[in-house]
């Protein structure tokens, strides 16, 4: 009877650790100071789109309220997944995929031959890719798209008997499913991530206790605080335009002024608010990797819309961009930093880089005495 109570209390604080997992207290202030900080721009903007004596172009002003405005509904959204459970925010960024992935589609026309392709990519591929990161599958779910499905895609298509623009029409489909949905659902994996942190006073890397929520908000936040720098760099610091024809505001003193500044932010909050395994220089060192990526992401995005002639890819918030205009930095950024992350800070990764680490001392130390006998 004891042995049973025994048992039945383990598994109802079991299940109550599940269900009560969440943001950690650096997690949660880092939620609250970008709530704040986009808020705090949300309203200076309004402010000064109200004062008619301002010397500030109303489109600009119009620009930068949409981006924030968007920016803050991400932001809400996620947080409210963050403070549900782990299989919500990953359920989340899985609907965020597949409404990508359907604008993306829309914006690049398909023929008949197409459509029983597009049902598979998007109700068979797509929620695949999910459950696989829900269960953290790593080798399967880095694998399924750029294997099997770039496989099964073009195989589809011809067995549908349509052969025209064929090339195009099965690289339009893997594109738009490589990056809406494979490069995305690496944000979510980032909650998967079992890491280590280094400690310089013991001089080695020691397990990192801390939740994987404040991981992928300090994630989203730098995409974030990239997208709002490199818009302000551009209007206020802009002289050089990268590429003119594919977008006429991008310019190389908003990348690097954007790329530097980002660092610095990245660095400040780890410094703040550690919510990341990585030391003060090594948050720098991910936000500009981050921030680069993030402009590339925008660039191509861009180029893309141009191709096809289209402005904007959907609605994201009534009156705003879509949703595919504001998560083409996060794309591109997602997978260089999850991989950065699991590369530099996993455990396995670790204790890997501490024999590499012995091995390289030991050849340093025998071509010493080579150099010694000789």
């Amino acid at each position: 009877m004891d042995a049973t109570l025994t048992t039945l209390l383990a598994i109802q604080n079991e299940t109550a650790s599940s269900f009560g997992e969440g943001p950690g207290r650096w997690t949660i202030g880092l939620v609250l100071v970008v709530l704040v900080s986009l808020g705090a721009l949300l309203a200076a903007g309004q402010t000064l789109k109200r004062q008619p004596e301002s010397h500030i172009d109303p489109a600009i002003l119009r620009n930068f309220n949409k981006r924030v405005t968007s920016w803050l509904t991400i932001c809400v959204m996620l947080v409210i997944a963050l403070m549900l459970h782990r299989s919500v925010t990953i359920a989340l960024f899985g609907v965020v995929s597949f409404w990508a992935l359907r604008e993306f589609i829309t914006m690049t026309p398909t023929r008949r031959g197409d459509h029983r392709t597009l049902f598979w990519v998007l109700f068979g591929f797509t929620p695949l890719q999910y459950v696989l990161v829900g269960i953290d599958n790593y080798d399967l779910f880095t694998i399924v798209i750029p294997v099997y499905a770039s496989l099964f895609i073009p195989a589809r298509i011809a067995f549908a008997g349509d052969h025209k623009r064929f090339l195009e029409r099965t690289a339009k489909i893997q594109f738009g499913l490589l990056i809406c949905v494979y490069s995305l659902s690496h944000a979510a994996a980032l909650l998967n991530l079992d890491l280590a942190k280094w400690n310089s006073a013991k001089g080695g890397y020691e397990p990192w206790e801390s939740d994987t929520y404040g991981l992928l908000f300090f994630f989203i936040a730098i995409v974030q605080v990239s997208d709002i720098l490199h818009f302000l760099w551009d209007r206020l610091f802009g002289r050089h335009v990268i590429a003119p024809a594919v977008n006429a505001t991008k310019t190389w003193e908003g990348l690097l002024g954007a790329a530097c500044c980002t660092s610095l932010v990245g660095m400040v909050i780890q410094v703040v608010l550690p919510v990341t395994p990585f030391t003060w220089w090594g948050a720098g060192f991910m936000a500009l990797i981050i921030s680069i990526m993030a402009s590339s992401g925008s660039m191509t995005m861009s180029a893309i819309k141009r191709d096809r002639g289209v402005k904007e890819h959907g609605t994201l918030v009534l009156g705003h961009a879509g949703v595919l205009d504001r998560i083409d930095s996060i794309c591109f950024s997602a997978p260089i930093f999850f991989h950065l992350t699991r590369f530099f800070t996993d455990r396995e990764n670790c204790d890997l880089g501490a024999a590499v680490e012995q091995s390289v001392a030991a050849v340093t130390t025998g071509m010493s005495c080579v150099s010694f006998m000789v």
